[in-house]
């Protein structure tokens, strides 16, 4: 009877050690590891996101608890916003144009700019005949 026993209870050993071989061979496939890694990356998004949602969440409380140890819910004079102009040049503003500083880079106001009004013509030269035998293929 122990003989049995002992033979059942190898026999298992071997089935259970051979499924744990297969499951490792299995783990280790190029298809499974790749499905590892895509949902590692997933997962670590969701957390990434999670945390963006925390993060607004605090600055959303601290910054109404700031609003409330100043005093300045609703009582805050908003200037309002300057006007952009879409088209033309962008407006730029130099404090100093010495030679070597950012601001001698800047191209000059528009003002200071000058363009022709009208374009003159050029009378065109007629190019000289040019001597010497025709071409062939002109025959």
């Amino acid at each position: 009877m122990a003989r049995i026993f002992w033979m059942a209870v190898g026999a298992g050993a071997a089935v259970w050690a051979m499924n744990k071989a297969n499951g490792a061979v299995q783990k280790l496939t190029p298809d499974s590891l790749s499905g590892t890694a895509a949902r590692g990356a997933l997962h670590l998004g969701d957390l990434a996101k999670q945390f963006a949602q925390d993060v607004k969440a605090g600055m959303a409380e601290r910054e109404e608890q700031l609003k409330d140890d100043l005093g300045l819910h609703g009582t805050a004079v908003v200037e309002p916003r300057q006007r952009r102009v879409l088209r033309g040049e962008p407006q730029y503003r130099a404090i100093s144009a010495a030679p070597g500083s950012p601001a001698a880079a800047l191209p000059p106001a528009r003002s200071a700019r000058t363009t022709p009004r009208t374009t003159e013509e050029t009378p065109r030269r007629a190019l000289p005949q040019r001597g010497g035998t025709p071409n062939r293929k002109d025959q």
